[in-house]
């Protein structure tokens, strides 16, 4: 339980109390990357729940409620991971050697292509929903549930057998700790949790998903010769937005 309460302390701004979580080895932390899915299925809920009630009570339009999921789910956790795709997308677009990219990339300041990547992934996702509001109403609330689920399940593909880039940071909490059972197990309750509330189709986009993961593994590994903090969230929201769009055209096209 510990773990699933430390994970969602750390990676989300819903409120822990400090005296659930006092007593646990902070170097286990990675014990409760099994939970991700679970714990992105939280913020997704909620999220949704509130974007359906805009869109289908209160007469939003689906543009304005897509806009509100997407700031809800920035909220839920705090802007950590749209921090990492910032922070990402300014260090391996600099063209720079592989330890300048890592400098970059520990800037607070944002550059001009985080700035960028922040702008079209935010409107790409915000686009998306409006579109998911619109063809499948009716499916919509468990498909923006089930989004941010698949994207932290399959940040475990950035964890496991992978190299930390860096000398020191957080994200050695997590990279290159899993063991096999809990990165199967980890992609194991993504894929039931979406393919419950959803069904087949969310198998689809959840395995395309994990292509796309699988390929930008491979060129962040390629650019700058591991991973780090950031990108696991900047791939957290690259994913999310994959599995979305993935989602909005298997529902366009079976509909």
């Amino acid at each position: 339980m510990k773990p699933f309460l430390v994970t969602l302390q750390f990676i989300t701004r819903i409120p822990v109390p400090q005296s659930w979580t006092r007593d646990f080895d902070f170097d286990q932390t990675y014990r409760g990357v099994v939970t991700f899915p679970l714990v992105g299925a939280i913020l997704g809920i909620i999220a949704a729940v509130i974007t359906l009630f805009l869109f289908s009570h209160l007469g939003w339009s689906s543009g304005l409620s897509g806009g509100m999921y997407v700031l809800l789910m920035a909220s839920l956790s705090g802007g950590l991971h749209l921090d990492g795709l910032a922070d990402t997308c300014d260090g391996i677009f600099s063209a720079r050697t592989p330890e300048r990219m890592l400098e970059i990339m520990k800037d607070s300041r944002l550059g001009a292509h985080g700035a960028l990547a922040l702008f079209f992934v935010l409107s790409l996702k915000m686009l998306t929903v409006s579109d998911i509001l619109e063809a499948s109403p009716n499916n919509a609330l468990m498909v923006l549930t089930v989004a941010p689920c698949a994207s932290r399940a399959l940040m475990s593909l950035l964890m496991y057998r992978q190299k930390y880039a860096r000398e020191s940071g957080l994200g050695h909490l997590y990279i290159n700790r899993l063991s096999l059972n809990q990165f199967y197990i980890t992609l194991a309750i993504g894929a039931t949790i979406c393919s419950w509330l959803v069904g087949w189709k969310s198998l689809i986009a959840f395995m395309l998903t994990g292509i796309f993961a699988w390929v930008y593994r491979r060129y962040i590994n390629n650019v700058i010769g591991g991973q780090t903090g950031d990108t696991l969230g900047a791939g957290n929201e690259l994913f999310e937005l994959c599995f979305l769009m993935a989602m909005s055209s298997v529902i366009t096209f079976h509909s």
